[in-house]
């Protein structure tokens, strides 16, 4: 499936840990899971992550929701049995941390073997210099964006206009669309802050990301609702197709909508929307 096809609006990590966690994302509305047993497990968990994690995949019930799994880096003591244990399950990612170059990329498929796409955390200065090869990789189905380690590496400020990271956020969306690939932005630290949560959401789906990651099943229904089209949005696509049929049939290659241009390029954007759209209502069904 072309990884741009389905939507991420709402990529929630859930620790491969917990149980109840695990079994509660049966039923959340989310576009996306990402099982987590990097950073929200303690080092001496590990070994028993895996095994829960395994268990409840291997149990299925997740619908259609994408089902991702963030995995230790190889260079650690534990991503090789991560790699291990999810081999052969019924997931649709596995996401590498801390992607450098496009040789971690290599490694990591050639450890986990089966035509699973990777997915890569965009976290450090190097990774996002070399965003463009990582992109280009023939395993690479997508990016995250993982802001909080990228602020460390970069020793910036948290802002809340992002300020400070938006040339490293745009630089990754750059290379992930001129690769066709899907490309999440960061967490929003903060769950309880609605308002602040819906301002980074209306910013990442401004700049273009296709969803956002959360933390907490709280903040679901605010990403879900800023990364789908707008009923007005939906409206004026379809206007805007309709008026330009109406214009060609005429032999003209323009037509105008409300006192704009419409030209064959805002066509395209209008059918991607629609396309998006009824993407969304399909996982509801």
């Amino acid at each position: 499936m072309d990884p741009r096809s389905r939507p991420y609006r709402s990529v929630l990590y859930i620790p491969g840990s917990k149980e109840r966690a695990l079994e509660k994302a049966r039923s959340l509305p989310v576009d996306a899971i990402i099982f987590d047993l990097e950073d929200a497990v303690a080092p001496d968990a590990k070994e028993e992550a895996r095994r829960t994690l395994r268990t409840e995949l291997d149990a299925g019930g997740y619908g259609k929701r994408a089902r991702i799994v963030r995995v230790n880096g190889l260079e650690t003591a534990w991503g090789a049995a991560d790699i291990e244990a999810i081999r052969g399950a019924d997931i649709d990612a596995l996401l590498l941390p801390k992607v450098d170059d496009p040789a971690q990329l290599d490694a990591a498929a050639d450890a986990l073997g089966a035509d699973v796409p990777i997915w890569a955390m965009m976290e450090t200065p190097r990774g996002v210099l070399n965003a463009q090869a990582i992109a280009a990789h023939p395993r690479l189905g997508g990016f995250v964006a993982g802001t909080n380690d990228l602020a460390k590496e970069l020793g910036c400020a948290m802002r809340a206009d992002r300020l400070p990271m938006l040339q490293a956020l745009q630089h990754m969306l750059m290379a992930a669309r001129a690769e066709g690939k899907v490309c999440v932005d960061g967490v929003f630290n903060h769950f309880r802050d609605e308002d602040g949560l819906r301002a980074e959401c209306e910013q990442g789906r401004d700049m273009g990301f296709d969803g956002k990651t959360l933390i907490h099943p709280a903040q679901v229904a605010t990403a879900n609702a800023v990364f789908a089209p707008g009923a007005e949005e939906i409206d004026l696509a379809r206007r805007q197709i309709a008026a330009f049929r109406d214009a060609e049939a005429r032999g003209e290659g323009v037509a105008v909508l409300d006192g704009r241009i419409v030209e064959n390029l805002h066509v395209e954007t209008a059918r991607r929307m629609l396309a998006k759209a009824e993407a969304i209502a399909a996982l509801a069904h």
